[in-house]
């Protein structure tokens, strides 16, 4: 894992303009620092399991909760726009529901991978978004993917946790700050939608057609 970058912000800002022009240098450097032979990997990943008609799984908590859902949207509907992919997806973060009933009965650790459990089938794809790689909810389902037959992806930041070695392909965010870590997590995900789009698009729609 690459060195982790110093803590931001690290001083204060008498202007809000200058923290805007350190905030977006930041987030430029947290993108450029991904790997882009991961980056490779995962849209390989991803790419043939939904030609091979498998279920993507997103899961992330909090912030990443949010990404959760964004990314199976993007795979569900973005992806299948002028193309003849149909992929399936499933944020399991998204239902209040069958969260706070695992979560009430069974602990929070276990509110992902108790659905997995139910719904997931070997050669199926996990995605988890976690800043910290260490919630032991995401933890969890990792190493039952792992165990079970699934791919697995992780999306990490900070110092990366154990997501970052479950995980067959991590996609590292080398930041310390919350707010870049995922806001680069949601560029990756727009950035693997769009390519596994851009790979089933007949080339002369391209340049006429909306991304």
């Amino acid at each position: 894992m690459p060195a982790t970058p110093p803590l931001f912000p690290d001083r204060p800002y008498a202007a809000p303009a200058d923290f805007l022009a350190d905030y977006q240098g930041a987030l430029a450097a947290a993108l450029a620092g991904v790997d882009a032979a991961r980056f490779e990997a995962a849209a390989t990943l991803l790419g043939r399991a939904v030609r091979e008609r498998r279920t993507l799984f997103y899961c992330g908590n909090g912030g990443s909760s949010a990404l959760a859902g964004h990314g199976a949207n993007d795979f569900l509907k973005c992806v299948r726009t002028e193309t003849d992919l149909a992929p399936r997806t499933h944020s399991l973060a998204a239902n209040t529901q069958v969260l706070t009933t695992i979560a009430n009965d069974l602990g929070y650790e276990n509110i992902f991978v108790y659905q997995l459990q139910s719904l997931a089938d070997p050669g199926d794809v996990l995605v988890t978004i976690s800043s910290s790689g260490d919630s032991e909810n995401v933890v969890r389902a990792l190493s039952w993917a792992v165990e079970n037959g699934l791919s697995t992806l992780a999306l990490t930041g900070f110092s990366g946790g154990r997501a970052a070695t479950l995980a067959e392909v991590n996609l590292h965010v080398p930041a310390t700050n919350y707010g870049l870590i995922e806001d680069a997590h949601l560029s990756l995900l727009h950035a693997l939608a769009q390519y596994v789009r851009l790979t089933a698009t007949a080339p002369d729609k391209l340049g006429r057609v909306r991304f």
